[in-house]
């Protein structure tokens, strides 16, 4: 089978012709349709990211398909189930091996492209907001990065909570992009300043923040007291440095948050959580943008989408299988 692999950090990754995997006790083969990128694939592909897969390994965490076949002493889900899971790795491939444990079920009106760009994205603005930031109904909720994966989400998502949100992203067509999934006030970061902006329309209650670097610095100037500052990522490259004066004098709350962790220390949250994001999916409040759509043979190009930042919400990866 083909799959999208890493081989050394020095190298770029190819396509590359590998066996198919047999699954093994708990595990599932699945006949992957489609998978969705993340930012974290790029730092992966690196050796930067807080999991490293030992070398050689296929990229692609957000994985939609068809179980294929389960491993020995595995229930199910049973042979032609449709399933979308969040695997680490190995999603960008014609099949993978997967925990059984993982796998989700997908509603019958769901296509696979919808499901390779919802765990991730969704997942993270869902528990950062509601399990982790406690955002409430009539708070201000700005989302730096918010034309992104992820930042995407949390504009969809905070406006569904009942937040008034100011969405700042790059340029016109970014803001754009915010507006239709609900954003109440728009920032453009290339050209405002965000912390005057934000400050004159009242300041940020909770802010959720993938980006880090000199926009961080800005939000948290623009913090009302007692707000919240979901560290989420640090797409800008640059790991902000908090000052802790700042913290004391406004009392504000700067929280670590890493949606993956939770798989090992309380899956419960997460479970909870997917639960009500497919009730909202069947329900039509939500709806996964993808911007782009590409088959494997491109994965490469798919990746320079994100690097680029010329990509809006998700980019996603399709097989034949998906096609």
């Amino acid at each position: 089978m083909k799959a999208y692999r890493v081989e050394s950090y020095d190298q770029p990754p190819r396509i590359a012709e590998v066996d198919t995997p047999a699954p093994g006790t708990g595990e599932v083969l699945i006949d992957i349709a489609a998978c969705g990128l993340n930012f974290a694939d790029l730092l992966m592909m690196k050796g930067q990211y807080q999991e490293k897969p030992p070398l050689p390994f296929t990229l692609g965490m957000e994985v939609a398909g068809t179980v294929r076949a389960l491993g020995p002493e595995t229930d199910g889900p049973a042979p032609g189930t449709r399933v979308a899971l969040s695997g680490g790795a190995g999603g960008l491939a014609e099949a993978g091996v997967f925990a059984a444990a993982r796998c989700v079920p997908l509603p019958d009106e769901m296509p696979f492209t919808d499901a390779a760009a919802f765990q991730v994205a969704y997942g993270t603005s869902h528990v950062g907001l509601a399990h982790r930031a406690r955002l409430q109904p009539g708070e201000t909720l700005l989302v730096l990065g918010a034309a992104g994966g992820v930042g995407l989400t949390a504009v969809e998502i905070g406006k569904l909570m009942g937040a008034t949100v100011i969405a700042c992203a790059r340029g016109a067509d970014k803001l754009a992009v915010c507006k239709s999934a609900g954003a109440d006030h728009l920032i453009d970061s290339d050209t405002d300043d965000i912390r005057a902006a934000v400050k004159a329309l009242g300041g940020a209650d909770v802010v959720y923040d993938p980006v880090g670097g000199d926009q961080f610095n800005a939000a948290l100037r623009a913090a009302n007291p007692e707000a919240r500052i979901l560290v989420v990522g640090f797409a800008s490259g640059e790991v902000p440095q908090v000052p802790a004066n700042i913290l004391l004098v406004k009392n504000l709350d700067v929280m670590g948050y890493y949606w993956g962790g939770y798989a090992s220390f309380r899956p419960g949250v997460l479970a909870d959580s997917l639960t009500t994001l497919l009730g909202w999916y069947r329900d039509g409040r939500i709806k996964p943008h993808v911007s782009h759509i590409l088959p494997l043979e491109r994965a490469h190009e798919a990746y320079d989408l994100l690097r680029s930042r010329k990509s809006t919400g998700k980019v996603v990866v399709t097989t034949d299988a998906g096609a």
